[in-house]
C-alpha cells in the first residue's frame, strides 16, 4: 500500500482522488478527537504557552500526587498556604522534550524542584508563568549574579523561585544537537486558594469586631507616609508552603520576622521574600508577582518561647533588587498607652493590607491598649490574622514599636521593639 501522505507531498495534489482526500480528512479529525478524549479522561490539559516559548505541539502536564504528610509544611503558629506534590518529569535534548508543563488547576503559585540539572556549557532552562510575565533563568552553574535566584532545602538539587498562577512552563534552551536528559523535576509546591487556606488552618480570633483592613494602595493618597513605609514589608513564603510577614530593618541588608516563623539557617535558605505583592487598585484583587528574593544568612534568634521577644534577624540574596522598597527603623524607647499605631502585613496569604482604623474607615484609629501587657509585649486590638506574624507595628512617627506575633482579641500582641533593639543593635544600622 502506498503512503498517500508521502505521495501527496511528492506529487501535485490533484492526482489524489477526491474520495481518498475526504477519507484522509476524516481520519485526521478522528485522531485529534482521540487525543483530546484521552487527555480529558486522564485529567490532563493541552496548554498554550507564551509566544516566546512557542512549540508545535503543546506537551501534556504530567500526573502528580500529594507528597506524604510527613513532608508537608507544618509549624505551630504559622499559616500553611501550600501543598507539596511529587511528579516524574524531565527535560531532554530530544526534539519533543525541550518543554514541560507543571500544573495544578486552581493553584495560586507553583514552585518547581529540580533534583538534577545536566546542562551543556551555554545552555539554560527557564521557569515561567503561563502568561510569560514572570520568568526565572538557570544555567549549569546556578550563578545568582548572572541568572535567577533560587532556594535550597539541604537535599540534592534546587528549588526555582515560585511563579504566580497554576502553571509553570519549564523550557530547555539549546542550539546544539546534544543528546540525553538535561534536567529532572521530582517535586513542586502548589499554592492553596483562599478557601483551602481557611480549611487547612486553625484561626485564633484576631480580627476584632469589624475587619477594617484595606489594600495598601487604598491609602496611597490619604495616608501617603503609611503607604510608603509599607513598601518595606514583604510576604514570607517559608520552605514553599508556610506564610508569615517580614520586613527590612535599618540601612543594611537585614530583615526581621518572628522566631516561630523560622529559626534555622536551613529554613532561611529555603524561603522566599516577596516584595511589592500588593494590589494595583483599591479592592481590585489584582496583585502582581512583585520582586522575589531568597533568604541568605541567619544572624540572630531570640531566646525564650513565642510569647516572649520572638524574633529572627537574617539577610537576603540579591539585596540590590529590594533596596528601592525602603526600610524601617526600630524605636529605642518604650511606648505608652493610647499611642496611635498601624500595621502593614500579609494576613491570610493575601496581598499586602494596612490596618489603620479599629472598625470603620475614618473612625477610631488603631492604638496601643496596654504598653506593658507583660515583660515582653504590648497589646492592641488592631486587626490582624494568620500570616500577619512578623508584621511591624508602627507609631505616628513611623518607627516600629513592636513586632506582631500573637492574636487573641481584644489583646493582639507585639514584642516590644526597644527590647529587640537592645539585643541586635550591633547587627543593624538603625538610622
Amino acid at each position: 500500500m502506498r503512503d498517500l501522505r508521502y505521495e501527496g507531498r511528492r506529487h501535485v495534489s490533484v492526482l489524489i482522488p477526491e474520495k481518498e482526500r475526504q477519507m484522509k480528512h476524516a481520519l485526521r479529525r478522528l485522531r485529534t478527537g482521540a487525543v483530546a478524549l484521552a487527555a480529558c479522561s486522564l485529567g490532563l490539559s493541552l496548554l498554550s504557552v507564551p509566544a516566546a516559548e512557542a512549540y508545535s505541539v503543546a506537551p501534556l502536564a504530567p500526573q502528580s500526587e500529594r507528597a506524604p504528610e510527613s513532608n508537608q509544611f507544618s509549624a505551630e503558629g504559622v499559616t500553611t498556604i501550600g501543598e507539596l506534590r511529587t511528579v516524574d518529569s524531565s527535560l531532554s535534548y530530544a526534539p519533543n522534550g525541550a518543554t514541560q508543563i507543571i500544573q495544578h488547576p486552581g493553584a495560586t503559585y507553583v514552585k518547581v524542584h529540580f533534583s538534577s540539572l545536566r546542562l551543556a556549557q551555554g545552555d539554560y532552562v527557564t521557569v515561567s508563568s503561563r502568561d510569560g510575565k514572570e520568568s526565572h533563568r538557570y544555567d549549569r552553574h546556578l550563578n545568582r549574579a548572572t541568572g535567577s535566584d533560587y532556594t535550597t532545602d539541604g537535599q540534592p538539587g534546587f528549588w526555582a523561585m515560585s511563579v504566580e498562577g497554576d502553571t509553570a512552563v519549564v523550557t530547555l534552551h539549546s542550539s546544539r544537537p546534544s543528546r540525553g536528559s538535561a534536567a529532572t523535576i521530582d517535586r513542586f509546591w502548589r499554592g492553596y486558594d483562599r478557601t483551602e487556606i481557611a480549611a487547612h488552618n486553625f484561626s485564633t480570633q484576631s480580627v476584632c469586631s469589624t475587619d477594617a483592613r484595606r489594600d495598601v494602595v487604598c491609602y496611597q493618597n490619604s495616608h501617603p507616609t503609611e503607604y510608603a513605609r509599607g513598601r518595606a514589608v514583604a510576604r514570607l513564603l517559608i520552605s514553599g508552603g508556610g506564610l508569615c510577614t517580614t520586613w527590612r530593618v535599618g540601612n543594611t541588608n537585614r530583615m526581621l520576622t518572628n522566631k516561630h516563623c523560622f529559626s534555622t539557617q536551613s529554613a532561611v535558605s529555603g524561603s522566599e521574600m516577596q516584595f511589592n505583592y500588593q494590589c494595583a487598585t483599591c479592592g481590585g484583587a489584582n496583585p502582581g508577582a512583585g520582586t522575589k528574593v531568597s533568604g541568605a544568612t541567619l544572624y540572630r534568634v531570640s531566646s525564650g518561647g513565642s510569647n516572649q521577644l520572638d524574633y529572627t534577624l537574617f539577610s537576603v540574596n540579591n539585596f540590590a533588587a529590594i533596596q528601592g522598597f525602603g526600610t524601617l527603623y526600630l524605636a529605642t524607647s518604650a511606648t505608652s498607652n493610647g499611642t496611635r499605631i498601624y500595621v502593614p502585613g500579609h494576613g491570610d496569604g493575601s496581598a499586602k493590607r494596612l490596618s489603620i482604623y479599629e472598625d470603620t474607615q475614618n473612625g477610631a484609629t488603631c492604638a496601643v491598649r496596654n504598653a506593658n501587657y507583660n515583660t515582653w509585649n504590648i497589646s492592641y486590638s488592631c486587626d490582624t490574622s494568620g500570616g500577619n506574624s512578623g508584621s511591624p507595628v508602627l507609631n505616628a512617627s513611623h518607627r516600629v514599636i513592636a513586632l506582631h506575633h500573637l492574636g487573641g482579641c481584644p489583646s493582639n500582641q507585639g514584642a516590644k521593639a526597644h527590647l529587640i533593639y537592645n539585643e541586635i543593635a550591633s547587627l543593624i544600622d538603625n538610622g
